[in-house]
């Protein structure tokens, strides 16, 4: 009996290694971006049934696992407050040292509010590069100005 969607992301996980699959070949069959696929496969997101199933042909999961796709998944994947994986930690990095400049400059240009995460797109590229290829993150997010009431 699957208890929690973290049981169904370690099954994920597990079939994608045994089986040598990419994000991107994930992405292409459920029909949705490999950023988005990815965060929903590791329990950030809600799959439909017609997706949820895709998946489940992909990674051979149960049909309890596929039901458990498209629950409404706690949100929040970091295990601590300041993650120790050296890649995410670069990301609290660089919220860390550019989080007000971000900040203040989204002000600037749009006001009073803040980016949405909900309303959001994001496209993560290899940018080649003569003195070391580059990784290259573009995030997009609707602007929710504040209300006065």
């Amino acid at each position: 009996m699957i208890t929690d969607r973290k049981q169904v992301t370690e099954m994920i996980l597990s079939a994608k290694v045994s089986k040598g699959v990419k994000w991107g070949d994930v992405a292409q069959a459920v029909g949705l971006s490999k950023e988005w696929t990815t965060a929903g496969c590791l329990g950030q997101m809600t799959f439909n049934k017609q997706q949820a199933e895709v998946l489940g042909e992909i990674f051979d999961l149960p049909d309890e696992a596929v039901a458990w796709l498209q629950v409404v998944p706690y949100k929040g994947s970091l295990p601590s407050e300041v993650p120790s994986d050296p890649l995410i930690y670069r990301w609290y990095e660089v919220v860390s040292v550019y989080g007000t400049t971000i900040k203040e400059l989204i002000h600037e240009e749009f006001g009073d509010g803040i980016m949405s995460a909900i309303d959001f797109a994001m496209d993560i590229q290899r940018e080649e590069n003569p003195n070391g290829d580059r990784v290259k993150v573009v995030l997009s997010g609707k602007f929710l100005p504040y209300k006065s009431y």
